[in-house]
């Protein structure tokens, strides 16, 4: 059977080890990067691509970029979004060109987002976040893909290194939209090399690898170009509230959504899969069941940055000492923080828009 990641699915990894096998990834040190971040320290960040030469890059401070997307289909962003950002913001510190383009042809294509509304969405909320989840806007170069007449150019040069049989290796189907779609990003994935080669690294989900691999099979038949082979770095799921597929608007009582007010934020962490159990005397004699915590998950990969304490909750919680009432008080209160934070920062960044640098084309 053909093993396949779906970018267009919401199904959520089992067995990251046997997916980082079967696909022949990188398994990530944080050790090869200097002053690791919370995500890379914590394994949420669990694997990649050509990782050595980034690593190096950053060393030996040689030019690399760094490049992610903005699908403005939607107004809010998810917890997979914010993870995004803090990979390109640590990479964006340690000296990489950052580049954001926004998928307005993408949108339009496989959402039915019309183009005009699409960069109405992207310059009202979606580049102002990314800017307020720590971009910095004077280091980040943004472009929109309807703009960016050397990538649709290329897209049709790359489709041609392309067969029909190799594509639904990649991505299980292969209709029209799905191949324009796919073609461009590879575009997308090696705009900044068009000007100048050099080493680039891709943070994206797991769901995103498709792109990459199908990046990486162009270049290795565009010799002739002399293009790096896109790195890529993977981090892991943000699992919804009640455990069973990965965080997903289309499950809007099991997702956490940025932003989203206070007494929704409180509700959905009430409800959520915790590591509790069935009663009080048991939880207190047994301990909780911390892997089974989708509150602690979100500790781990979202709300809390000292190691420190976040290895006491676990301490405590595994003990039994800690209910899990108390954890879900604790991300709560932390949760409901981060969403002011967010949205303070986001008016403060929706005020300089006009001062963000674009690719004019």
């Amino acid at each position: 059977m053909t093993k396949i990641i779906d970018p267009y699915g919401s199904e959520l990894v089992k067995d990251y080890e046997k997916l980082i096998k079967d696909f022949g990834l990188e398994v990530f040190n944080s050790r090869g990067f200097p002053k690791p971040s919370r995500i890379m320290r914590r394994r949420v960040v669990f694997a990649g691509r050509d990782l050595k030469i980034i690593a190096r890059c950053i060393k030996e401070k040689n030019p690399f970029y760094a490049l992610s997307g903005i699908m403005p289909t939607n107004k809010e962003l998810h917890l997979g979004n914010k993870l995004v950002v803090e990979n390109l913001k640590y990479f964006q510190e340690h000296g990489a060109k950052t580049y954001i383009l926004v998928a307005d042809l993408e949108a339009q294509a496989a959402r039915g987002v019309p183009l005009e509304e699409g960069r109405k969405r992207a310059m009202d909320f979606h580049i102002p976040a990314y800017i307020a989840l720590g971009l910095d806007p004077k280091k980040t170069v943004f472009y929109f893909q309807s703009d960016n007449k050397e990538v649709v150019h290329f897209a049709y040069e790359a489709a041609k290194k392309i067969t029909l049989n190799e594509f639904k290796a990649i991505y299980g189907a292969a209709d029209p939209g799905r191949i324009m779609s796919a073609v461009t990003q590879v575009g997308d994935v090696l705009y900044p090399q068009f000007k100048e080669r050099m080493p680039g690294i891709i943070p994206v989900g797991i769901d995103q690898d498709p792109h990459i691999r199908l990046s990486r099979d162009v270049v290795n038949r565009m010799k002739s170009k002399r293009f790096f082979f896109p790195s890529s770095l993977y981090h892991k799921y943000t699992p919804s509230l009640d455990g069973s597929v990965k965080m997903s608007k289309s499950k809007p009582e099991s997702c956490i959504t940025i932003p989203e007010d206070e007494k929704s934020v409180r509700r959905k962490i009430m409800k959520a899969v915790s590591g509790g159990r069935p009663t009080l005397e048991e939880h207190r004699r047994l301990g909780a069941e911390v892997e089974k915590c989708m509150v602690f998950e979100l500790l781990k990969q979202h709300l809390i940055e000292d190691d420190k304490e976040l290895n006491k909750i676990y301490k405590e919680y595994k003990s039994g000492r800690m209910s899990a009432g108390e954890i879900k008080e604790i991300a709560s209160e932390k949760m409901v923080a981060l969403m002011k934070d967010f949205n303070k920062k986001l008016e403060k960044a929706k005020k300089q828009i006009d001062k963000v640098k674009f690719v004019h084309f």
